[in-house]
């Protein structure tokens, strides 16, 4: 039983049900299906959408980013923030506007390799895809609040959360999701904004933060216990942004190219606001509540000490708007890598009028693979490890392969790149956890798995760039 309980009055309580009220009314709310309408909302979000979309979604995390900033300080933001401001910015300059330009039958990135290497790379990207945009750490999340908020244990917790969660998707596909995440994206920002105005009118403002003896001197700082190495492994854990199927979908579904572009930018700058808020309410957290043994607890124990009634419940909102636009987000992008990227395309059919209900076949997989995870790693920071250092390495180049003629390897060797990379991630990661457990393996060199598997790939890509010049 989780020891962290919500305390709600008949005010918070009001708030929450609007919300899953409003989730089931706009989610459920249909017009017509196509294929194109179920899987990226027919290509028509407009710069808004886009970006409430694209932030909800891509900060899911939010008691993974309270348990980083509980245990880390200002080092969660250094590792976990500025890395990903910076290759959201390389993805949108370079990237955001040939993936929305492409062929207009290309929804995924195993669409791209099928078109530009060949079937079976397209197969095993898929493979990797579904594995790698697994929702586990949101669902870890959805069930841990939850857990606050009625008291049930983890895993029946996180099934029904999993359920609430893709329950209208499963009708209305990405229509449906990018109509919720609009008001998603405003109740996180809501919740945050005022957790932090209570905290900094009641404590005296960062003067506090800067004075107190429970916020421990290495929180203030950017590297914290750690060194320069440590920072430099998230820095490479940041490039699964480029590999990212949640931009790439989002991208695809833009109505145009500048908007894909111009988003992803608008969209780095919300969520610079977002982690101030969410980075200073850690630190409050650690400052008035040390001895927390559970730091994905920071945030709703925080939330038990300070708010007031209705501002506890808007701020329990917040956190769950994110966290399930995340949920429902990758849970159907699995859910379409196995309809579309396996089913339709193992069963080589022409017509795409089936892939809607091969997709939701794909729900029902991708939830079960996510609590599984979730059960297996129950530690969001642990999972955002794990999943970026082993699919980065087969993944990566031939992505930017797909995107670039010049840095383009033959469809064999993209294969063996793909392979090999994420064969020696594997292997070093087996390593790892071998010599210190899952959740503190001891790399061999203190190297990531993500470090010899992208030199693996690198050489043969390299390989096979040169055999494709030839």
């Amino acid at each position: 039983m989780n020891p962290i309980r919500a305390h709600l009055q008949p005010l918070d309580w009001s708030l929450l049900a609007l919300y899953l009220s409003f989730l089931i009314v706009v989610g459920f709310w249909r017009r017509k299906e196509t294929t194109e309408d179920y899987l990226i909302a027919g290509r028509s979000l407009s710069l808004p959408i886009f970006v409430a979309t694209l932030v909800a979604t891509w900060y899911g995390g939010i008691l993974g980013a309270g348990e980083f900033v509980y245990w880390d300080g200002l080092a969660a933001w250094a590792s976990n923030g500025l890395p990903y401001y910076l290759f959201a910015i390389l993805f949108a300059v370079f990237l955001a506007r040939k993936v929305r330009g492409g062929a207009e039958h290309i929804y995924t990135i195993p669409d791209k390799f099928a078109e530009i290497y060949d079937r079976r790379t397209a197969l095993l990207a898929a493979a990797f895809a579904f594995i790698y945009a697994s929702p586990a750490q949101y669902i870890l999340m959805t069930g841990t609040l939850l857990q606050v908020l009625f008291g049930w244990q983890l895993l029946p917790a996180m099934i029904v959360g999993m359920l609430f969660s893709v329950i209208y998707v499963f009708r209305g596909g990405f229509l449906s999701d990018v109509r919720v995440n609009t008001l998603q994206f405003l109740l996180m920002f809501m919740g945050f904004l005022a957790m932090t105005g209570i905290c900094l009118s009641k404590f005296g403002g960062y003067g506090f933060l800067a004075s107190t003896t429970t916020l421990p001197a290495t929180h203030k700082t950017l590297i914290g216990t750690h060194d320069l190495g440590w920072l430099a492994t998230w820095f490479f854990i940041a490039l699964m942004t480029l590999t990212d199927p949640g931009f790439h979908q989002r991208c695809s579904a833009a109505r145009t190219p500048r908007v894909a572009m111009g988003g992803i930018c608008v969209a780095v700058l919300c969520w610079m606001l977002f982690d101030t808020l969410t980075t200073t309410t850690g630190l409050f957290a650690r400052a008035l509540l040390p001895n927390l043994t559970d730091g994905k607890m920071a945030y709703p124990a925080l939330a038990e000490q300070v708010l007031p009634t209705g501002i506890k419940g808007l701020f329990y909102v917040g956190m769950l708007a994110p966290v399930m636009a995340s949920t429902v987000s990758y849970t159907f992008i699995s859910a379409m890598t196995i309809g579309r990227d396996f089913i339709w395309r193992w069963r080589r059919e022409t017509d795409e009028a089936h892939i809607p209900n091969y997709t939701r076949v794909g729900l029902i997989f991708s939830s079960l693979l996510a609590i599984s995870i979730a059960m297996l790693v129950p530690s969001v920071v642990a999972q955002w490890f794990l999943l970026g250092n082993l699919f980065v390495p087969g993944m990566l180049l031939p992505i930017l392969g797909a995107y670039n003629a010049r840095w383009r390897a033959t469809a064999s060797f993209t294969l063996a790149s793909m392979v090999c990379g994420v064969g020696t991630a594997l292997l070093w990661l087996l390593i790892g956890v071998k010599k210190g457990g899952l959740l503190d393996p001891h790399y061999p060199f203190s190297f990531p798995p993500m470090l010899p598997g992208l030199l693996v790939a690198a050489a043969l890509y390299g390989l096979g760039v040169r055999a494709s010049r030839r």
